[in-house]
């Protein structure tokens, strides 16, 4: 079956700014990665489009939308202190949700094993109540909220370097999303701590992975198979979404974490593993170092087509063993 790849050129209509890090060639280097990898002969392309407004509703409450459709009016516009629209911004938004719902239907029609949503602006900072973060509308929730009307059980794993907490609070009391989220602590947004479990139906159903600047993949794999594994085994999800973030990259200029290319072979390898083949969705977050997203991107698909490449050398030995430890040791209590 291979995979999909879905895209979509209007997403690089989305421009916030000269000096914003967010910037069209993001997207640009993502799709050289596809082009630069050995699958292409497996890859069904497929252009993304947009997502419905009353699917957006399910995620986004409509004084949210309202506002955004506003801007978008206006010509574009500041939506927050680091979130900018400009004319493009609204279109290139509802194509990176609907990429997702997009996947999803052709991967319950047996069209692919995987799939992989190369688009922007990122979504997992963007709350029901607010765009924030670099992000417009939170594709990955949308997509999970689609996959719950199914009766799918979700799991969300978020491994760029910032905390979703968009996608946190979207599902924060839902027992049917299991959110797991690696990223640097303390950095922006300032949520993720390891304290942050879910409330009501839902508690036990968020687990945060808050890790120290400098963290290599060899913490990364030990956190997923000491601490996330047996959680996401108890939860026996049906799909994964992957909020691939590919900031943690260490030659990211915002982020201070350790990872290379080859780490997310291997960490996205992991990852999809807990879910059959044709229930596994990739979503392009954030990554600002164009060449670490070049490659990165090659390494994630070649893991989606089940084979190991390293584009660059793993990383090994950075901190986190005390991060490990107190976390196994909170999780056990509870």
């Amino acid at each position: 079956m291979g995979i999909l790849f879905i895209t979509n050129e209007l997403c690089m209509d989305h421009f916030p700014g000269n000096k914003h890090p967010e910037q069209p060639d993001r997207l640009e280097a993502v799709l050289a990665g596809f082009e630069n990898s050995h699958i292409k002969e497996s890859v069904t392309e497929l252009v993304a489009e947009p997502v419905e407004e009353n699917e957006i509703f399910k995620v986004h409450e409509q004084r949210m939308v309202h506002h955004l459709k506003e801007v978008h009016a206006d010509g574009g516009g500041r939506v927050d202190e680091d979130t900018k629209m400009s004319q493009g911004s609204w279109l290139a938004a509802r194509l990176a949700a609907g990429a997702g719902l997009q996947a999803i239907k052709y991967l319950r029609e047996g069209d692919g094993e995987a799939a992989f949503c190369a688009v922007r602006p990122p979504g997992h900072h963007a709350t029901p109540v607010q765009s924030m973060g670099f992000c417009l509308l939170n594709n990955v929730a949308l997509a999970a909220k689609h996959l719950l009307s199914l009766g799918e059980k979700v799991l969300i794993v978020d491994y760029d370097a910032h905390h979703g907490n968009g996608t946190q609070d979207v599902f924060y009391s839902e027992p049917n999303v299991l959110f797991i989220s690696f990223h640097q602590w303390p950095l922006y947004p300032g949520t993720g701590a390891m304290g942050e479990i879910g409330e009501g139906e839902g508690e036990g159903t968020t687990l945060n992975i808050p890790l120290p600047a400098g963290a290599t993949g060899d913490i990364y794999l030990q956190a997923w198979d000491e601490i996330a594994l047996p959680v996401v085994e108890r939860f026996s999800p049906t799909w994964v979404l992957v909020s691939a973030g590919f900031d943690a990259h260490r030659l990211d200029p915002i982020t201070d974490l350790g990872l290379t290319s080859g780490d997310y072979n291997l960490i996205t390898s992991r990852i999809i593993e807990t879910v059959p083949i044709g229930h596994r969705l990739v979503f392009l977050e954030g990554g600002y170092d164009l060449k670490a997203l070049e490659l990165s991107t090659t390494a994630v698909l070649h893991a989606l087509t089940g084979e190991t490449i390293f584009p660059e050398p793993v990383s090994n030995g950075g901190p986190g063993q005390e991060t490990i430890s107190q976390i196994k040791k909170s999780v056990q209590e509870k």
